[in-house]
């Protein structure tokens, strides 16, 4: 009877063991200046893995199998560290301090006015010229199994970039079993200021960038998006999606009305480049986006509980990046779906506020989980 409980008991820890997913550290080459730059693994017993690395705290590749078990590379990337700085996209990176853009580089926070950089147009983008993006991230810990996780952090100064108040930004990524990718960013303050964090991955579902993402079909959980003006944004309107190009309640593959020359917002994003208003509570889970590849069966599902996801389709790429495996990247080889607060925030009282004040916890969290039809 013993030795049956203890063959039991044996057999029931190397299925667990089996099925823990892996946190593996190593290193991901170096910057120019010598900068050693780190990767962290995260792998699961389904065939599923992440590379994150730490400059950016970026998610450098995710590796999922298709219908047929056949495992590629769905993100969009560098093979090399120093590429990330030289030939900047925001590839799978952390974006900070404020993710999308703020009008005309400005913003007033309790009667002071606090000048960015203005590095798209005449508006800041991704957190300026230097911004989460381009920063070393500190591995904080690396865990194995049940989940794998990693935590990343950055402490950005007191005025760095133009933003008040010494912000101290988390990131943790954890891969489970049921090949699901958490991403969970959280900020506190040493004064009041602004906050946006997001990952901007670009995703391909063929694999390893195989087609462009034309054909993919959209779901956006969003009876509204918010409209733009020429310079990306938005004019404060709250539009209903109903009868327009902007309409992905349904299944809707992106290249259906992407080229609808007819509407004024297509034109402007050369595509699409739009927040959409998630339907449900902000600050709840609920599933913001879903996308299939019908030719390799792979389905991504977003779930997030940001107010707002944009939905980017890689218009400014024109074919003079190139990424792993020396691909070049062109408009629409990828599409982005960034989970968080409305563009230019800070400058609209009408939209959920990005203000963070000393003693309050930010947080953003996200999680993409891939499955096959």
């Amino acid at each position: 009877m013993k030795t049956a409980r203890l063959a039991a008991a044996c057999l029931t820890l190397f299925t667990t063991a089996a099925n823990a997913a892996t946190a593996t550290r190593g290193e991901f080459g170096a910057l120019a200046d010598g900068t050693k730059i780190e990767a962290v693994t995260l792998a699961n017993d389904k065939g599923m893995s992440a590379r994150i690395i730490t400059l950016g705290a970026t998610l450098q590749a995710v590796i999922v199998p298709d219908k047929n078990g056949r495992k590629e590379d769905v993100t969009l990337g560098y093979d090399k560290a120093q590429d990330y700085l030289t030939r900047p996209n925001y590839f799978g990176v952390s974006v900070g301090r404020y993710a999308n853009r703020i009008a005309k580089a400005s913003f007033v926070l309790d009667g002071k006015t606090y000048k960015l950089a203005a590095n798209d147009g005449p508006n800041s983008l991704h957190g300026g010229t230097r911004g989460f993006d381009k920063r070393v991230w500190t591995i904080e810990n690396v865990t194995s199994g049940p989940d794998a996780r990693v935590t990343l952090s950055y402490i950005s100064a007191d005025g760095e970039e133009g933003f008040p108040g010494q912000l101290r930004a988390t990131v943790t990524y954890t891969l489970n079993e049921q090949n699901e990718l958490q991403v969970d960013y959280g900020a506190t303050t040493s004064k009041p200021t602004v906050v946006n964090l997001t990952n901007h991955a670009y995703f391909n579902l063929s694999g390893n960038a195989a087609r462009d993402v034309m054909g993919h079909l959209v779901t956006l959980k969003a009876e509204r998006f918010t409209p733009v003006d020429p310079t990306l944004i938005p004019t404060g309107e709250r539009r209903p999606v109903a009868g327009t190009p902007f309409d992905f309640r349904k299944p809707t593959a992106i290249g259906a009305r992407i080229r609808d020359a007819s509407n004024a917002q297509l034109r402007i994003g050369r595509g699409y480049d739009h927040n959409f208003i998630v339907d449900g509570k902000a600050g709840d889970m609920r599933t913001a986006a879903i996308v299939e590849d019908p030719v390799s069966g792979r389905v991504m599902e977003v779930r997030a509980t940001a107010p707002g996801i944009q939905f980017y389709t890689g218009n400014f790429m024109d074919g003079t990046y190139f990424g792993k495996n020396n691909r070049a990247y062109r408009q629409g080889d990828a599409l982005c779906l960034e989970p968080g607060t409305f563009p230019n925030a800070p400058n609209n009282p009408g939209f959920p506020s990005a203000r963070l004040n000393p003693g309050q916890a930010y947080f953003n969290s996200m999680v993409f989980a891939f499955r096959t039809r």
